[in-house]
This record gives C-alpha cells, structure tokens and sequence, in this order.
C-alpha cells in the first residue's frame, strides 16, 4: 500500500519546510506533492533535468557511486533533491526556507522517507 500523501506531509512538517514532491525522472511528471510556494509541476520538470545530467556524468566518470542527495543552495532557499534508494528513477523534492530551516535535520529526513517510502 502506497504511503507517499504522508511521507511527503511528514516532509512538509520539518522546520522551514514550504513544499516536497515525488518525481518521477523517467517522465517528469509529480507522482505526490505537499504543501505550497513554488509551482511543482515546473519544478519537478527542471530538476529532472537536473538529475539527468548528473546520472550522465557519473556514467561518463566511470564512478560506481550512486547519487545520496543533490543540493541546491539559492539566497533564500535549499533544494534538497533525493534519488530513492530501492527505486532511484523516482526521487524526493523538498524545498527549504534557507532563514527558517535546518539543512542537516532536513537531510536526515529526506534519508528517513526514503527508506520507509512504500510505491
């Protein structure tokens, strides 16, 4: 049974928190999504990208890492984009108020949907 509606409010609990979202990479599109402040569906687009473009060049690296967590740092925001573990063609979006949050409690959660995330 799926549980992504309450992963991503427990993800929209932590402090600073505006919005999360489940992404699926392959196709762009929002599988779930949680709070408010940002268009997601533009977002979910723009980091697939972006996670593209990382997974290309860990390939092209010849790297057998795989991609924990990509963050990206604004003047007055975080962006932490997650690869699920079990599923790494999907990931987590969530967006941080940069004042209002903690960066490394955020990550842990993001960590700790992750692994309880049931598709």
């Amino acid at each position: 049974m799926s549980n992504i509606t309450p992963s991503l409010e427990s993800l929209v609990s932590v402090d600073g928190a505006m919005s999360a979202a489940l992404v699926d990479s392959s196709t762009g599109m929002l599988l779930g999504e949680a709070g408010s402040g940002i268009d997601l569906e533009t977002a979910a687009a723009g980091n697939t990208e972006v996670v593209r473009a990382k997974l290309r060049t860990v390939k092209s690296l010849g790297l057998t890492d795989t991609i924990d967590d990509i963050l990206i740092t604004l003047t007055g925001q975080y962006h932490i984009i997650r690869p699920l573990e079990k599923t790494p063609e999907i990931f987590i979006y969530l967006v941080l108020d940069r004042a209002k949050s903690n960066l490394a409690l955020a990550r842990m959660k993001v960590k700790e949907v992750d692994l309880q995330l049931e598709l």
